[in-house]
């Protein structure tokens, strides 16, 4: 099979250092088709859309704009969350990549629904080398006259600022990028409030993903609604998957949503290194939940995924074939979280360090009952305790084997 483009329908079609070159394709004609609407037009046709926000929440879009414009206080902001950390995470990158220009005009657009003054983008640090051209589309978009005062004769000023990250994963959860981007360190806060009514600097912010907003001057070009005959259910339109670990054709490809999970790693991806067989799959990186191969035939839906308790998330697609163990696959993944947690709440602090004894007693063979009762103990715990995503999710690969793969916590006499 072959990947759809819709969202990457730009790529390749012109220069991504001209704005001349963007607009012979039609570039900025959605910016002037979105000033003549009524902004909850906007927001309602990312609701018919049905879009989720692609960064791993899958909070409605549609719903967000509106509670964002919604909030009556002045000065609001519009963030492009650019922090691409999750493991086997790299879409918006091609994103920002082939088609800079089309991110401008997302965040432009995102910024007249819900009536903000300064958009920001956070990128990840590990992008740098992709910061002139954002810079340079940034620039020539002010030249054009669609960004910076009295945008397109409408009086609404507007400008957009990019800001680079440190290379912490936590900062991919919301109060913690604006803490960093505060120049503060980039750990989590409590909410509320929440940050639609303050967030970037005190001020009501409205938040998106690379990907959740490069879909909409695409959508708003989109008189045919063609994106809406793409997918099924609940779950309509195209996604970009990041597809990685030991498969013969790593990448980033657009599926429509109810493509199967062996459609994706056999027809895009190419199959397994060597014509192994497939150990286990993570879907939406090292927060992610895991599987085994009994889930190949599974549509790739938000709906499908929830029955057969799996997420989407950033929407990554690592496999891991039957050189690696269960348990080494763990113990990696739990080093990650061990490291990346920001220290900030006892559950998140505390519940990593000790789960990573526990898996290191559990590759040994040296553990108990009692070792296992705790670290299922702590699993649960965490969740509900932790202040933000990462201790949230960190041990959603843990619970997931724990019921999978039941002999790799056996005891053996």
């Amino acid at each position: 099979m072959s990947s759809v483009k819709y969202i990457t329908e730009n790529f390749g079609k012109y220069d991504v250092f001209s704005i001349e070159s963007y607009m012979n394709i039609g570039g900025f004609s959605a910016l002037k088709k979105a000033i003549t609407m009524d902004k909850e037009d906007i927001a309602s046709l990312l609701t018919e859309a049905k879009i989720k926000g692609r960064g791993g929440a899958a909070y409605p879009m549609g719903r967000k704009w509106s509670q964002a414009r919604a909030v009556e206080r002045p000065h609001h902001c519009v963030i492009c969350n650019a922090d691409e950390g999750e493991t086997c995470t790299f879409k918006d990158r091609e994103l920002i990549k082939n088609d800079p220009f089309n991110l401008i005009e997302a965040i432009i657009i995102a910024g007249w629904a819900v009536n903000a003054e300064d958009g920001y983008i956070y990128m990840r640090s590990e992008y740098s080398r992709f910061r002139p051209r954002l810079l340079n589309a940034i620039k020539q978009a002010e030249e054009n006259g669609f960004l910076g005062e009295n945008i397109l004769g409408t009086g609404w000023n507007y400008k957009i600022h990019l800001y680079s990250g440190a290379g912490a994963y936590v900062c991919g959860e919301g109060t913690a990028l604006i803490r960093s981007m505060e120049g503060k360190a980039g750990r989590p806060r409590m909410k509320p409030p929440f940050m639609k009514q303050s967030g970037l600097f005190a001020r009501p912010t409205c938040m998106n993903n690379v990907e959740s907003l490069s879909i909409v001057p695409h959508l708003l070009r989109d008189s045919a609604k063609t994106y809406m005959k793409y997918g099924v259910g609940e779950s309509l339109g195209t996604k970009l998957v990041s597809v990685g670990g030991n498969v013969k054709k790593p990448g980033v490809y657009e599926i429509p949503f109810g493509t199967t999970i062996r459609e994706i790693i056999y027809g895009l991806a190419g199959g397994i290194q060597g014509d192994r067989k497939i150990r286990l799959i993570q879907f939406g990186g090292a927060s992610g939940k895991i599987a085994d191969d009994s889930i190949l035939d599974v549509p790739y839906t938000y709906e499908d995924f929830k029955e057969h308790d799996l997420v989407i998330g950033s929407g990554s697609i690592l496999v891991i074939d039957e050189r690696t163990s269960v348990i080494d696959f763990l113990r990696y993944t739990q080093d990650f979280f061990l490291h990346e947690s920001c220290g900030q709440c006892t559950p998140c602090r505390e519940g990593n360090r000790h789960i990573k004894m526990f898996l290191d007693k559990i590759k040994a063979q040296t553990h108990t009952q009692e070792d296992l009762e705790t670290m299922q103990t702590f699993a649960k715990v965490m969740p509900i305790s932790s202040l933000c995503g990462l201790g949230e999710t960190a041990q959603n690969a843990l619970k997931s084997a724990m019921k999978i793969f039941p002999d790799t916590f056996k005891i053996k006499n």
